[in-house]
């Protein structure tokens, strides 16, 4: 059964049969857009393992600011601490690294994975000065607790708001 599209500023006799361009067929326009739709992310995300596929990868962050410290924390699930490189400056903390592909063979089976595997980076920029060279790291359970005291001159300063 075909739907119909209904124009309300068009007339149409009753007895003439409907064309085919008049019959609007809903399921093939969405097999179609979601054709389009994987096309786009195919681009985006090779499943293939391609070159990009690692970009996609990007550790997720959280911040937490006190009057002294900043506390930052980053989730790299499955990841050892040697594949992790760490860089603090005292604008910003760097986290890149790689996630190796394990393969595990199957003879009478299929393998199928939707892991994202290659090298990752993420600059984080921090919103105030630390002292980079006192920062304390802890690593666990997948997840990286970064201690970034502030930088002196900040502790201490205080802005003038301008109300008017």
């Amino acid at each position: 059964m075909a739907l119909i599209r209904w124009d309300p500023f068009r007339q149409i006799e009753r007895l003439e049969p409907f064309r085919d361009s008049e019959r609007w067929e809903p399921f093939r326009e969405i097999d179609t857009l979601q054709r389009q739709l994987s096309r786009i992310f195919d681009r985006l995300a090779p499943a293939d393992g391609g070159e990009t596929a690692g970009l996609i990868f990007a550790p997720v962050a959280e911040l937490e600011e006190t009057d002294d410290t900043l506390f930052l924390r980053l989730e790299v699930p499955g990841l050892d601490p040697k594949d992790i490189n760490v860089e603090v400056t005292p604008e910003s903390v760097s986290i890149s690294g790689e996630r190796k592909v394990e393969r595990k063979a199957e003879e009478n089976g299929v393998t199928r994975s939707e892991f994202r595997y290659g090298r990752f980076q993420r600059v984080i920029p921090l919103p105030t000065q630390v002292q980079n060279d006192k920062v304390q790291a802890e690593f666990k359970n997948g997840i990286i607790h970064l201690t970034l005291p502030k930088a002196e001159s900040e502790k201490g300063k205080a802005i003038k708001v301008n109300l008017g």
